[in-house]
């Protein structure tokens, strides 16, 4: 195990240059598009005033009742121009979007990131092993950071892969195909226009999915399946019959009648059905340009392959042509919102059609929904992985070995960080850790995170900010930030005993597969008993065979070392005073620290403290003299 520092890699141009040219190839399209958005609204006010016209005119008198045909036309030609207007408002919709993924991705190379909304917090609990710990969600975290999913199944994928350890050859298989859509920055983004475009919250594939699984809605009233094809025409041969007097011309009333009946026979089933299914759609009905999208990409790596051959069975039509059948079918139903469905329904059986063509199209590809969905959400994470390594030039794919625990790692940062100190760390085998002391705001916690993130990211299949990294599957277990809780009646000390005990229950059950990072143990009670509670919690997890590191400010752990030599190894950080300041320059050390730092900070904070050991008290420095925060080191 040994220690160095490696000066920060210059960030390549490559990411800020691909989305400052995309954003204004956007932005000049969306220029052009306004003039011709121009160009339409004046021409259907034309179109529109030379109707109104011509009407007019006709009315008056001054033109022969054949100028009908003239004025019909140009209310024909206003509508035609009305559409195509209406694409035009679409197109720079897509547009703006594009605009918009593009200040992300720019945002996303300096600090911006930290103002995006999407933060991840519905997956934080309290019970996580590593989450709240080392920022994968909330905000400033790498969730907040990676997140670029058009669905929430996107999402939650994203989020499961951040949240579990994935064994060494899904780790593999993620990063080759995440190898592949890095520079497909175009593709990537189209996927997430498409889906933004249909809706501005990322929707929801869950209920959809439910009622596609669903059994059969309208068993109770299959027999009006039948009806509702036989018995209009049973009243429209009735009307016309009768109104060539074959038969008495109020016969058709008969028929009416009976349609009463079967609409209200229906009435039930048909509503419960349209109710379960419109829960689930929310826009669903749109989503077939996304899959479209996926279809036409061409892929080479096999793991794409898979994911896009699960869009379409052999010998079928690929997904999207399901889903615009159903947007079709579906669009059926939405005709109940029109003022004359009631009319229709009567006399047609309308809804009776509708919904058994959903019920048909449910049973002919609802058991496949769910394996659409799962694999766009795949791609969608996988884009995410990409999309991390693209914006990070200078970031790594770690390598995965077996066997471990281990992680290895050369020029190592803190991910999140914009120019973090890189150190190396070596932790090569079944109890091996580092025990690191160090002034306070040295750097010691930023180190354990940016150890423990990185290998969160390297086992969900994702570059890492280092110059090399190797690493083994393996359980993340921390103890960082715990948290006494009023509302369950317990207090810090015991919220980090019971905090503790899972680290320890968790490294037990991974058999010895884990790496452990835990900050200032067991604060919450006196001197001796902490050190003594200290050395026996390293001791039972070194007996599990897990790695690890701990940071402390009790320099009696440092036998430690003695008593696991060749296994546990002091490391230090240190600082050192510059013109009356306190300055850091957050390398590692081997040994143990030397210096301390306590009653400087709270001197130079302005807290007139004095050092029993020294016969008189340097004056208080100015709090200005403190070092401002730069998010390099804490701890």
């Amino acid at each position: 195990m040994r220690a160095s520092v490696t000066t920060p890699r210059p960030e390549s141009s490559s990411p800020h240059r691909t989305y400052t040219e995309r954003r204004a190839a956007a932005e000049a399209e969306l220029k052009r598009l306004d003039g011709v958005n121009a160009r339409y609204a004046n021409l259907r006010t034309v179109a529109f005033l030379a109707g109104l016209a011509l009407a007019g005119f006709v009315l008056a008198g001054r033109l022969p009742k054949t100028w009908w045909w003239a004025a019909g036309g140009a209310f024909v030609v206003y509508g035609v121009l009305a559409v195509l207007h209406h694409r035009i408002f679409l197109r720079e919709e897509r547009q703006r979007l594009y605009v918009q993924l593009n200040d992300r991705g720019l945002a996303r190379l300096t600090r911006g990131w930290h103002d995006f909304a999407d933060r991840g917090e519905r997956f934080l609990t309290g019970s996580h092993l590593y989450a709240a710990d080392l920022d994968v969600f909330g905000q400033g975290s790498v969730f907040q950071l990676m997140n670029e999913t058009a669905t929430k199944a996107g999402e939650e994928r994203l989020a499961a892969w951040l949240s579990w350890p994935a064994q060494a050859d899904t780790v593999v298989t993620r990063q080759g195909a995440a190898r592949e859509l890095r520079p497909r920055v175009e593709f990537r983004q189209d996927v997430c226009v498409e889906a933004r475009t249909v809706a501005k919250e990322k929707a929801d594939p869950g209920l959809f999915i439910q009622w596609a699984e669903s059994g059969p809605s309208l068993t109770s009233i299959r027999w009006a399946r039948p009806v509702a094809v036989v018995l209009p025409l049973v009243t429209l041969a009735l009307l016309i019959l009768g109104s060539f007097e074959v038969i008495p011309g109020r016969a058709w009333w008969a028929g009416v009648l009976v349609h009463l009946a079967v609409v209200r026979a229906t009435r039930g089933p048909l509503r419960a059905m349209e109710e379960r299914m419109s829960a689930g759609e929310h826009g669903f009905v749109r989503y077939a340009p996304i899959f479209e999208r996926v279809e036409r990409e061409r892929f080479e790596h096999p793991e794409l392959r898979r994911v896009q051959a699960g869009l379409q069975h052999e010998g079928e039509p690929p997904v999207s042509t399901h889903l615009k059948r159903f947007s079709w079918l579906y669009s059926f139903v939405e005709f109940k919102r029109h003022q004359f469905h009631p009319v229709v329904h009567l006399f047609t059986l309308w809804d009776v059609h509708a919904l058994f063509a959903l019920e048909r199209w449910k049973e002919q590809h609802g058991p496949r929904v769910r394996g659409w969905f799962e694999a766009l959400a795949e791609l969608e994470a996988l884009s995410c992985l990409a999309g991390l390594a693209f914006d990070r030039p200078d970031f790594i794919w770690p390598t995965i070995e077996a066997g471990g625990p281990k992680v290895q790692t050369t020029a190592v940062g803190h991910p999140l960080l914009d120019a973090p100190v890189l150190n190396d760390v070596e932790l090569p085998g079944p109890g091996c850790a580092l025990l690191l002391t160090g002034s306070n705001m040295s750097g010691k916690t930023t180190l354990l995170r940016a150890v423990g993130l990185n290998t969160v990211l390297a086992l969900a299949g994702a570059p890492v900010c280092a110059k090399s990294f190797s690493v083994s599957p393996l359980q993340v277990l921390t103890s960082m930030r715990v948290k006494d809780s009023l509302e369950r009646g317990v207090s810090y000390f015991y919220a980090e005993v019971q905090r503790i005990k899972a680290v320890l229950d968790a490294a037990a059950a991974a058999k010895g597969q884990a790496m452990f990072l835990l900050d200032e143990i067991l604060l919450g009670t006196n001197t001796r008993e902490r050190q003594i509670a200290s050395r026996e919690v390293l001791r039972l997890l070194l007996a599990t065979g897990a790695i690890g590191g701990v940071t402390t400010h009790d320099l009696s752990l440092a036998t430690l070392a003695d008593e696991h030599a060749g296994k546990v190894v002091n490391m230090h950080f240190r600082d050192h005073l510059e013109n009356g300041k306190m300055v850091f320059d957050y390398q590692l050390r081997p040994g143990v620290v030397d210096t301390t730092n306590a009653l400087r900070v709270l001197r130079m904070a302005g807290v007139p403290v004095e050092d029993p050991e020294q016969s008189t008290s340097p004056p208080a420095p100015s709090p200005t003299n403190l070092p401002s925060p730069s998010g390099r080191g804490t701890g």
